[in-house]
Order: structure tokens, then sequence, then C-alpha cells
């Protein structure tokens, strides 16, 4: 199991000697505007439900989800978050080659190797801005049985248009084609670019609530593709994966679409101007590169005088928990990501940052 996970806020904590609610998480990429109002409540007036089993196999919230988006039911299996699936994949389809878009998120290789399959990174590069190589993604493909692509990508933030990506299933018909569509919901517009009901036999795409919600810790996640494809990944899929809270959440998210819309819209602007506050914040600071991102956080490279990990013990001593990025492969240890907060913490996390990276780097 990986553990360089984002969001060990407690063990920071720990080390600190402080409670965890003074540590200002910028590790985790969660939507800092969230839960969505009346959730909470809504689930406090739901919580006697974890008395007694949920549904065997989250039926009606699969149902739900499939009816927002336009799916046969038949077409979802929900997981208790998206790793569970991600790592359900590699066991239940029995690839022996698999390629991967990175840097990404080291879970797709880690369930590769678990299933025993070495898979492949084709690495985007610095140069292009991380944006990957639809060429070199292509011939991939071409010699794997399966690619995996998240769609925007964790870290770098980088967005693929539709068309590529469809174009790509439909030039590789007997490659699986994987796409993690968790970050998705923080692009405006996200509808034009997802792949859900597109259609494709090669295609599975995967999709969180946990983070665009903020509810990491009810771990929900689903997965589509063919009807004979799901079959498969659910006689593989443990009973009760998915606890009778997170069934509770799901089916109050999709039943109130119009409210939930809104909440998303107007997350996406804020993020939106997060994103410029904080580039702004530190754009004259020679000790830092930021790279575009269409997402609630930001991948920076940092200038030859520092390391990831400097930065990191520089900051959790501020009480600011950031990524240190060394262990995406693909990276090295001079990136770091930061997960934007609300506009105070955001403030104060530039200004902690530019104070530190200027001490050394000077200013431009």
């Amino acid at each position: 199991m990986l553990v360089g996970h984002g969001g060990n806020i407690h063990a920071l904590a720990d080390r600190l000697k402080c409670p965890a609610s003074e540590i200002c998480d910028m590790s985790s990429n969660v939507n800092p505007f969230g839960p969505p109002k009346g959730l909470m409540d809504h689930l406090a007036a739901a919580l006697d439900r974890i008395t007694a089993l949920p549904e065997v196999d989250a039926e009606t919230m699969t149902r739900c989800f499939a009816t927002r988006h336009g799916l046969a039911p038949g077409s979802v299996l929900a997981g208790n978050g998206s790793t569970e699936l991600i790592y359900l994949l590699p066991m239940v389809m029995g690839w022996r080659s698999v390629a991967i878009a990175g840097p990404t998120y080291a879970d797709y290789a880690d369930a590769c190797r678990l299933a025993g399959v070495a898979p492949r990174l084709v690495t985007a590069r610095r140069a292009d801005a991380f944006r990957p190589n639809l060429d070199l993604l292509s011939a991939a493909a071409t010699q794997a049985e399966a690619l995996f692509i998240c769609n925007p990508n964790n870290p770098t933030g980088v967005l693929l248009e539709r068309e590529h990506l469809v174009a790509l299933c439909a030039a590789h018909p007997d490659t699986d084609i994987i796409v993690d569509e968790s970050y998705l919901p923080f692009v405006p517009g996200a509808a034009g670019y997802s792949l859900l009901g597109s259609g494709l036999s090669n295609l599975l795409v995967l999709s969180s609530m946990s983070k665009i919600f903020r509810l990491p810790g009810l771990r929900i996640g689903f997965v589509h593709g063919t009807e004979a494809t799901i079959d498969r990944l659910r006689q593989r899929m443990p009973p009760w994966s998915v606890n009778a809270l997170a069934q509770t959440a799901v089916i109050y998210l999709m039943s109130a679409r119009e409210e939930m819309q809104r909440f998303v819209s107007a997350s996406c602007r804020r993020l939106h101007a997060a994103r410029q506050g904080f580039h702004q914040a530190l754009a004259d600071v020679r000790g830092v590169e930021i790279f575009p991102s269409c997402t609630s956080f930001l991948l920076m490279r940092l200038s030859a005088e520092w390391t990831a990990s400097d930065v990191w013990e520089a900051m959790a001593e501020a009480r600011i928990l950031i990524r240190d990025c060394t262990n995406f492969e693909g990276l090295d240890d001079r990136y770091i990501r930061i997960s934007l907060k609300a506009e105070e913490a955001n403030q104060r996390a530039a200004a902690f940052l530019r104070q530190l990276l200027a001490g050394v780097g000077g200013r431009a």
C-alpha cells in the first residue's frame, strides 16, 4: 500500500503536539467550500442507519447516480471510493500489460503491481507543462492491454479534451482505456468533457464524489463501462462495500440536482479566483514555477536552492500541510502540490512561501 498520500494531518498534529484543527491542510485535494449546505444535517438525521446493514450492493444509490447521468444502471458499479475500484480492475480484468499516463496518482501503478503486472509509465514533459503527448499515448496503447489516464490529472491539473480521448479509444478498440474523472467536477462545463455515456466498448470511466463534495471520509466512487464488463467486476466486489451513510449521501446529492449544480458552479468560480490570486502572489518570486491547472490544486517546481522536503518541513512547522511530490514517478524532489482553501488560508500560505523562497532565491 502506498503511504505517501496527502492528507496525513493527524500524524503532523501528533508531531507538533497540537490539535489537528490548528493545521491548515493544503495537501488533500478536496473542495474547500464543501460539503454542500444541508448535507451534514441530512446525514445527522440519518445517523441511526448505521445500526443496520446497508444495501448489500448499494443498488439504490447506484440507480440514482445512473439516472442523474443518463446511464443504464447495469453499466455502473459503486465502490468504497474510486480507489477500491482502481484496485479491483486489474485483478478482475487480467491485463498482462498496462500503460499509465504520468506523472499521476500512484495507485494506478500500485494496483497493477499488486495484480502481478509491471506497468509502463508514459511521462509527460515539464517543457509541455506536463500536457500528455497524444502520439506517445497512442503508441503505448498499441502495445498494452490497458491504459490509465487521469483527466484532469493529479498532480499536474492538466485537462485533455473529450474529442482527443474519444479518438484514442476509437483508434485502439482492443485496448481497455480507463479514464479517471474524479477531479472533472472542478472544471466549468464538465459535462462537455466527460466520457460518461459515450458508448465506447473499450472505455471505463471512474467517478468520485469525495473531491467536489468534500466527503473523503465517506469513500464514494463509481465505475462506468459496458454492462458485460461491469457485471464481471460486480461478481468480484465484496458485499456491503459502501456504508450506509455514504449511500444516504449519494441519494441526497443526486436528488437535489439543481441545488448541487449551483453549489458546484459556485465552487468552480471561487476556485478560479483562488488560483489567480495564488499565481499573482508568487508571480515575481524566482524560487518557484507554478504550472497551469483547472482543478483545486497547483503543482509547483522549486528552484535549485530548495527541495520539496525543505519546503514541506518549513511549512509544516508553520502548521501548513502541503504535498511533497517526490514519490510521484516522473517528478523529482523539487516538486510540491498545494490544494487551495478559502481566501485567508491561501493568502497566508502564499505569503509564507513567498517569504521562505525569497530568502534564498531573491525576487525578480
